[in-house]
Parts: structure tokens; sequence; C-alpha cells
């Protein structure tokens, strides 16, 4: 990404992904000591069901750090096998709810207004219109304890599991429909919708009222801005142009020894969307 953009983005750190090299509780203060205050987490626990002390030791990684965590994912299942969430298998519906509760006693402590709740995988022999019930019920239960609390859940589309039923932003879109509850957001991943094929640009333009994240990799590769052909600096200004006032992750895989080269140190600690702020070229 390089120019300048009439209107910069609030970035956020994915501590699951960047920072590979280091233990995942030290993460939040290396993206602290690049410059950054806000980070997000994939669910960062072995089990759906941590312990007092787990919960506890991540909690203060991240007061510690002096960062902003702004979205935490709900659990994905076993996301190394290949899973995608759990919040449609139907004998998992207790465990997710469960696990739910979890991520909102976490938030509640630091304030994290944003939850991502992977749908979950196509099962076989298992009724499509079983599991959608399932997700419907449960979207609708998180969906409530977010609205109360002046949160969002964000429903992704995601790339690379060809048993994952929400590809494109429409998909997402239909899902909150019929689920119903305001507190649903789209969370627009550009790499994801990119690799799907989606028209990112009709997406904003259509869905742009009911995005509540952004998520950046470049394609090909998944790599920091700059490392494929994905146009994220067109693709932000139209997310600004349409209303977008959210954050903006950086969810990448690094490919060099300073994987934020691309962002001035200025820029990683602006406010939400700043219309005063240029970015110089880089």
């Amino acid at each position: 990404m390089s120019g300048v953009v009439e209107v910069a983005a609030r970035y956020v750190v994915n501590c699951s992904m960047l920072f590979p090299d280091l233990p995942l509780l030290l993460r939040p203060r290396a993206a602290r000591d690049a410059g950054f205050e806000a980070v997000e987490f994939w669910w960062p626990f072995d089990t759906p069901l941590p312990g007092d002390a787990d919960v506890e030791k991540f909690v203060r990684a991240i007061d510690d750090a002096g960062v902003k965590m702004t979205a935490l994912n709900f659990t994905g299942g076993d996301m190394t096998a290949g899973e995608r969430g759990v919040l449609s298998d139907p004998a998992r519906s207790r465990l997710f709810r469960d696990s739910a509760d979890i991520a909102f006693g976490i938030a509640d402590r630091l304030g994290t207004k944003a939850f991502n709740a992977l749908y979950g995988n196509r099962m076989a022999g298992l009724d499509t219109a079983e599991q959608d019930e399932v997700a419907t019920e449960n979207l609708r239960h998180v969906g409530r304890i977010a609205g109360r609390g002046g949160a969002v859940i964000l429903l992704e589309p995601l790339s690379g599991v060809s048993t994952y039923p929400l590809r494109t932003a429409a998909q997402a879109i239909a899902v909150m429909d019929r689920v119903g509850e305001p507190a649903l957001r789209l969370l627009a991943d550009l790499y994801h919708l990119s690799v799907n094929g989606d028209d990112i640009a009709g997406a904003i333009e259509h869905f742009g009222h009911r995005i509540g994240h952004v998520q950046i990799a470049d394609d090909p590769g998944r790599g920091e801005p700059g490392t494929g052909s994905l146009d994220l600096e067109r693709y932000l200004a139209l997310l600004g142009a349409r209303g977008y006032c959210g954050n903006v992750s950086l969810e990448y895989r690094p490919s060099s020894a300073d994987p934020f080269e691309w962002l001035p140190r200025e820029r990683r600690a602006a406010d939400p969307w700043d219309q005063s702020v240029e970015r110089s070229n880089s």
C-alpha cells in the first residue's frame, strides 16, 4: 500500500497470526512495542472451557501490555484439524454457549465489544437444515447477550475450507437476516472475499452499513499489504466513503523481518478513521 489515504483506519494487530515466534501471551506487549494500541485474538485457549487460572493469565497479559482488545473469536473447535466453529453443531450447542459465557466474561473485564462467531463446517450425514436451525438459535442467544452490552456478533465468510458454508458477503448477510438479531454484523475479511471471488467493491456498496469489522491481508499469499495484488487501498477508501468507522485488523502471515514496514509508525496508533490524518508515501 502506498500513496495518500484520505480516510485513515485505526489498525488493530491480530495477535493469533502476527508475532508467530513469540508465546501467545507475549504478543500483546510486542504489538505495543511496535506502536499499536489495540489487538484482537482468535480463541486463545487450547480448550473451549479454560480454567480460571488460564483466563486470568490471558487477561493480565492484555492489561500489562497496555493495549485494548477490540475483538475476540468464540471457540472455533479444532482449527488445526480444519474445524471452523462449533455453533452449528447440534452435539456441541451447550459447549458453545458455555464457552461463549467465558468469552463474554473476558470481554467485560477488557472492554471488548466484538465477537467473531465462526459458523461451523457442514457435517457429513447431518441435515443442513438441522445445522442451520442450531446455528440460528445459538446466534440469537449470543446476539441478545451482546446487544445488552452494546457489543456486536460478527459473521465471517472464509476461504480455504470447502465445507465451510459462508463464502461470500451475501451468504453471511442471509444468515444475519434469518437470525434477525440487530447485534449481528458482517466481518469483511478482504483476503477471504478475494480468494473466494466475491465482488468486494459490490459487497461494500450493498452491505457497507452492516459491516462491523474489517480484516486485511494481501492476495495471493495472505502476506502483508504490498506482497500481493489486492487493491487494499481502494477498498479501505470505499469503506470510508460508505461510512465504515470501525477498526481494520492486520490478519496476515508475516513474510519479512519487519511485517509492519509498510505502515508508518505514526499511523499505527491513529484514532479510528481520523479525517485529519494523511499517510505519506511508504
